[in-house]
């Protein structure tokens, strides 16, 4: 027996998707640049030279050398253990706030934009609060009531995420809920759980994946804001704000230690802003002259 169009329809839109992307090549580069720090922070038992808690007071504030390849902190440990052990701090409080973000704001933004009428006001009205305070203040609001611990970050960093996400998936929810195909599915006596579930959230889904790289890179710097002013992880724990913070305070006898894990987060949110608008392209027509 053939296999249905529709069973051809999603390995058709992924060919398509990626052949569009990979014409990007400036996202392609991107993509390349996170996905080796991916593999660099997943590899860190592996590759990090040293115990990033280690402390070799004797050798503390070494510049690089063939031993300490980026040098020593002021508790002598070495820099590019840290790196690679902060590397995964940062990546994985990032995916976890942002995923935790996008699904608990896409179905408030898919509720609100497909029931319409007073839900949508009080819900929309919520966001707005939300997105009334900057996002580095909320982060850090909820963090100094909560106390600095990684799923504290998560939730602090989800939060000031969640409105931005309501948002992207309630606008494209209004325009869909009034298509023929969505009232051909209520004619056929679906229910709304459905409708919104297998109908409306795949075709919000790729604007939702759009905020969801760019949010990445904005909790990736969030995370390392709050870890720089002591709200993050509690020390000695690698991260990249933390490091930063560390360096800065022997920024005259070794400004390398802020340096370095400062392109490293540059470095990350530049490559995510890149493959940002390699998805942006895929997924607007309008962008490829289409």
């Amino acid at each position: 027996m053939k296999p249905s169009r529709a069973g051809w329809a999603l390995p058709i839109a992924l060919q398509r998707a990626t052949r569009i992307f990979g014409a990007n090549k400036i996202s392609m580069i991107g993509l390349a640049i996170f996905l080796i720090v991916v593999a660099l922070a997943l590899l860190a038992p592996i590759l990090s030279p040293f115990d990033p808690l280690d402390q070799h007071v004797l050798d503390r504030l070494q510049s690089s050398s063939a031993t300490y390849w980026l040098g020593t902190d002021t508790y002598g440990r070495d820099t590019l253990s840290r790196l690679l052990w902060g590397a995964r701090t940062s990546l994985v409080i990032g995916l976890a706030s942002v995923a935790v973000a996008m699904v608990i704001g896409s179905v408030i933004g898919i509720v609100a934009g497909y029931f319409g009428g007073r839900l949508d006001m009080v819900i929309m009205r919520a966001m707005d609060v939300l997105l009334s305070f900057p996002t580095l203040i909320m982060g850090l609001i909820v963090v100094a009531m909560l106390g600095p611990s990684a799923i504290n970050l998560i939730i602090a960093i989800a939060l000031t995420a969640l409105a931005p996400f309501a948002r992207v998936a309630r606008a494209p929810t209004i325009a869909i809920k009034e298509r023929e195909f969505i009232e051909a599915c209520r004619a056929l006596g679906f229910s709304d759980l459905r409708i919104m579930a297998v109908h409306v959230l795949p075709n919000v889904f790729a604007d939702i994946l759009v905020m969801g790289s760019l949010w990445l890179a904005t909790a990736i710097r969030i995370e390392a804001s709050l870890s720089f002013i002591g709200l993050g992880i509690a020390p000695p724990a690698p991260t990249w704000g933390g490091m930063i913070r560390d360096g800065f305070e022997n920024i005259l006898e070794s400004a390398s230690l802020a340096v370095f894990p400062g392109l490293a987060i540059l470095l990350v949110v530049f490559a995510l802003n890149l493959v940002g608008d390699g998805l942006r392209d895929v997924t607007d027509p309008r962008l490829r002259g289409e």
